[in-house]
């Protein structure tokens, strides 16, 4: 007993350490920050799969605390997000969940740490990150119309038009965050699951993307967005609107990514190179009006099994 809590304790004070480096190179020192950024997580989620949720927490609070002494006050979120992200995918781990718990709670984290720091941004400094960044976006946007039209001496997109846009932009955002923070947390994990099974952690595998299958409640949801906007046809820039807009977009990036994986499933059914699913996944974006179609037919009628089946009997 005492060689196990001697081993944990020197093993903690490893994990901080080395936590709290990633975190400073992350933070100050250019080019290779990317690289710091991706792994800095790994220390806190190998401890975190070792050892129990009360005793991991304990750690990634001290090895948050300690980054203060690199960065003050300011490094305090950006460490707080990955020490939070690596006791969720470590404890995960831990309790052999599945990769797809797995992706929903580590996502779910980061989402949860970003929000409790905009508020902490917003009520405490008065400084709204987001507003500023869509601000920038949009000066960067005018000042190049503007060059291009003294260039050329045309007016390619007009003012109203370019107001429009972006206060689609910002109406979309809840929905943008939240793809962007999936996103963002399938990498973080595709990148260290490899080096956690590495160092002796046993680590869950996604089923192929041509098997991804959706949940068929998400059709009720489409469906009840979709008499949302055909009959209350809700007026811009209301709450309804800003909603319904933001499920849409939603549903439109799952929907595109069932029928990639229906038209995935059909390449390797029948054979085909494997170059096609490259190629395909380029098309995507001019056609994605038909991967969206695809993704909705497949999800409803489940086009799978009529393959399968439709094969079986040639």
């Amino acid at each position: 007993m005492p060689n196990n809590q001697t081993r944990r304790l020197t093993q903690g004070a490893m994990m901080i350490a080395l936590f709290a480096v990633l975190i400073a190179i992350a933070f100050y020192i250019p080019i290779i920050n990317v690289i710091a950024t991706v792994f800095a997580l790994l220390p806190i989620a190998w401890f975190s799969a070792k050892y129990d949720r009360t005793t991991a927490i304990m750690v990634a609070t001290i090895a948050v605390v300690i980054t203060f002494f690199f960065g003050g006050v300011m490094i305090i979120p950006f460490s707080l997000i990955f020490a939070a992200i690596g006791v969720a995918i470590g404890d995960a781990l831990r309790t052999k969940k599945s990769k797809l718990f797995l992706l929903m709670s580590s996502s779910l984290t980061l989402l949860f740490t970003f929000v409790i720091q905009y508020i902490i941004s917003l009520r405490l400094f008065e400084f709204d990150f987001i507003k500023d960044s869509m601000k920038l976006m949009r000066d960067s946007y005018e000042q190049a119309l503007t060059l291009s039209e003294q260039l050329t001496g045309k007016q390619i997109v007009t003012q109203e038009y370019l107001n429009a846009l972006f206060d689609m932009m910002e109406m979309a955002l809840p929905a943008s965050i939240t793809l962007a923070v999936f996103a963002l947390a399938f990498i973080l994990i595709s990148v260290n699951l490899p080096i956690l099974k590495r160092l002796g952690i046993e680590v869950p595998k996604f089923a192929a993307f041509k098997n991804m299958r959706l949940p068929r409640a998400i059709l009720w949801y489409y469906l009840i967005v979709l008499i949302i906007n055909l009959f209350v046809k809700p007026e811009i820039g209301t709450m309804l609107y800003v909603i319904t807009l933001n499920f849409s977009f939603l549903l439109w990036v799952l929907f595109t990514l069932q029928g990639l994986s229906f038209i995935y499933f059909i390449i390797d059914e029948y054979m085909a190179p494997n170059f096609l699913k490259v190629l395909i996944t380029l098309l995507a974006i001019p056609l994605l009006s038909f991967v969206i179609l695809l993704g909705i037919i497949d999800l409803g009628f489940n086009l799978r099994e009529f393959v399968k089946g439709k094969k079986q009997k040639k």
